[in-house]
């Protein structure tokens, strides 16, 4: 059994903003060797988060629009009278409660498990920023032996 690592960078230019980062994921789990395993990715922060879901670029505009009207910015947040680091952001930590900090994939024959309409989705919640980190970590053996 191996155990590998490896940070993703990701830079945002909105808001609020759905990223597909399914084939960066997918070029290092083939790089790795992994043939047989799990794969967690994970967002390193609180304001930004992951999700699997479909790649069709009118759903991620409803999806963006949705997160918006969900927990509006400029809504009254006691947060953002008391913030920690400057950023009046209590809406994008609000929505964070409804999205996953993490995913968890596995790995077949080499291949991520997913299925036709899936992609990996990074999903900013209070952006723009210049880098965002997305840690990914494999558990698998690169062959399984048959006994």
């Amino acid at each position: 059994m191996e155990f590998l690592r490896h940070a993703l960078r990701v830079t945002t230019s909105a808001p609020i903003e759905i990223i597909d980062i399914t084939e960066s994921v997918r070029a290092w789990v083939t790089a790795s060797g992994i043939r047989h395993g799990s794969l967690t990715v994970i967002s390193l922060h609180t304001t930004a988060r992951l999700t699997i879901n479909e790649r069709e670029s009118e759903l991620q505009h409803d999806m963006v629009e949705f997160l918006t009207a969900l927990a509006p910015s400029e809504a009254e947040y006691r947060h953002n009278r008391h913030t920690v680091d400057g950023r009046a952001n209590a809406h994008a930590h609000l929505l964070g409660l409804f999205v996953n900090a993490s995913e968890t994939i596995p790995i077949a024959d080499g291949a991520l498990v997913l299925g036709a309409w899936q992609s990996i989705f990074f999903v900013e919640l209070d952006g723009p920023r210049a880098e965002r980190e997305v840690q990914l970590q494999v558990i698998g053996e690169r062959d399984v032996r048959v006994t």
